[in-house]
Parts: C-alpha cells; structure tokens; sequence
C-alpha cells in the first residue's frame, strides 16, 4: 500500500473510532506533522489540557508526553485521558522526584515552590504553584520576596523569569535536552544568512540564546505572533516540530529552525497507528491517584488565579 494510501486508511479508521469512543484527539506543537494534521485541537500543553476540560468528550487522547496527559487527567479526573505510546517520557520531567523535592523543601523550610508544568503529577503536588513557560515570569512577579523561591525543574526558564522579574531564585538543576541543543552560533549563523529575519526563542533555551532574541515565548505565543508579525522570515528556536503548525498557519512566511538538531524523540514516538491502536484498545490509560491528583490541581488552579 502506498503512503498517500495507508495513511487515508488509517485516518478513516481513526474518524470512524473516534466518533464510536466519543474521543478527542489533542496534539502537542511538536508532534509528528501527520499527527497535528489530524488532531482536534493543537497547542502547547497546559492549553490542550484545558482544551480537555471544557469538552463533551468522553475520551482524550493526548498525543504529547506523559506529564501532559497526567496535567489532562488532573484537571478532567471525569473523562479517560490516553497516551498512544507509554514509551513518550521527559528528561527534564524525569530530573525531579516527589521524593527530591520534598528533601529539598526539608533544607528550605520557608521555600515557596514555583514548577513548571513539564514535571510529574507528584511534584506538582508537593508545590505551591505552577507556571507554564507562557506565565513563569507573571507567576514570579506575583510572589513576594521575604521568601525563598524555589523553582523547579528547568533552571534555565527559572533563570528567565529571575533575570526579568529581578527577583532571587533557587533554581533546580533540570534542563531541556532539546532546547540546549540550540546554541547562540546556531542563532548567528542563520541570522548571517537571513538578516531581516525576526527571531523567536524559547524560554527554556541557555540565557546566551534568550539574549539574542526578539521576542522569547512559548510555543502558543510563537503561534499568536506569527500570524500578526510583518517579518516574512522568522528564525525560531525550540523543538523544529513546531514548524509545521507555523508553515501551515502563515504560509506567506518563511519559519527558519534555529537548530535541526532541536528534535526531541520522545515527541516523535506518536504515529497515526499508535492512535489508532490507542483507540481500537482503549490504551494507555493515564491515572493519577486522588489524593495527587488534588493537591497537584491546588497548585495548578493557584496559578489561574494569578492570571
């Protein structure tokens, strides 16, 4: 069978058992292109997992990273939230531990803990707050500095929103494998050869990328501007998947990839097959734990309210 073929049998199937499931299908932006092409909805997590709690739908399948789909069943702990491939982790969710935090907080007995949302639902419930790359320097600005700050796990978001925000943070040494891979000769280099290009950046990327940057955004940010920004060419650093959403969306424009080596594998494990064997087998189930579950949706309901 060929590929044009095999694919539009798959995604007749896939539309055929999404709608006997009662199913949505949310896609990360730096998902395979041919799983973004058939989502429901894309965006960056904390947006899709919001996207899952407003539907109908009976069933999620989210096709992104575990941490993600745990953030989805938090906040819809009614509907059965599924990740099309068990194997689709995080390394910097990975370099923190319930356990580590909570031998951390021992040390820093007056820490008020700020995480990120790309970390385990155990850690999420053993923090006060959590941020999204879109509002870590809103969040930050909101504490007050007569206490320590603890934030977690990505020490070079923690960095941006400490350098902006002017306010001291005890950072956790976690980091992005992706988005270190993209370094100022990267930027540099594509910058010689498009000049008038604007360039977005990630604020998880080193603090020697974010200083070369226009504008430094989340992935849902990168999306927003990109349909209102004048520049035709628009270099942008973070996890290259992002590219076809932005090509899609704008194709007057040219979106450079800062780096071709910002690929990160655990996103590009989800296939249209996995999403249909997640469907057809009602697999895998992500759950998180009640009493998880409800601490962990404190910190993230705090952080609504902080806008």
């Amino acid at each position: 069978m060929l590929n044009a073929d095999r694919d539009l049998h798959l995604r007749e199937k896939i539309a055929a058992l999404k709608q006997e499931r009662k199913a949505l299908i949310l896609a990360h932006n730096y998902q395979l292109g041919e799983v973004q092409d058939i989502a429901d909805f894309g965006g960056d997590s904390l947006e899709l997992s919001q996207i899952a709690a407003k539907t109908d739908a009976e069933v999620i399948v989210f096709c992104g990273v575990r941490f993600m789909a745990e953030t989805a069943a938090i906040l819809c702990p009614d509907k059965m939230v599924l990740l099309p491939d068990v194997n689709a982790g995080c390394p910097l969710a990975d370099m923190i531990t319930a356990q580590s935090l909570r031998e951390k907080k021992q040390e820093l007995p007056r820490a008020y803990v700020v995480c990120y949302v790309n970390s385990p639902a155990s850690v999420k419930a053993e923090s006060d707050v959590c941020c999204t790359s879109a509002n870590a320097l809103k969040v930050v600005e909101k504490l007050s500095s007569n206490d320590d700050i603890l934030f977690v796990p990505d020490q070079y978001l923690g960095h941006y929103a400490s350098s902006r925000s002017g306010k001291k943070l005890i950072l956790w040494p976690g980091f992005c494998p992706t988005h270190v891979r993209i370094s100022p000769e990267d930027i540099l280099r594509q910058k010689e050869q498009y000049p008038k290009a604007k360039v977005l950046v990630h604020p998880e990327c080193k603090p020697e990328v974010i200083s070369l940057a226009d504008e430094v955004l989340s992935t849902g940010g990168m999306c927003r501007l990109a349909a209102k920004i004048e520049a035709e060419e628009i270099i942008v650093a973070t996890e290259v998947g992002i590219i076809h959403r932005l090509s899609k969306e704008n194709p007057d424009k040219h979106f450079i990839p800062a780096s071709l080596e910002a690929i990160c594998p655990y996103m590009k494990l989800i296939t249209l097959e996995h999403i249909l064997h997640s469907l057809e087998e009602m697999k895998y189930h992500i759950r998180v734990p009640e009493e998880i579950r409800l601490k962990a949706k404190s910190a993230v309901e705090k952080m609504l309210e902080f806008g």
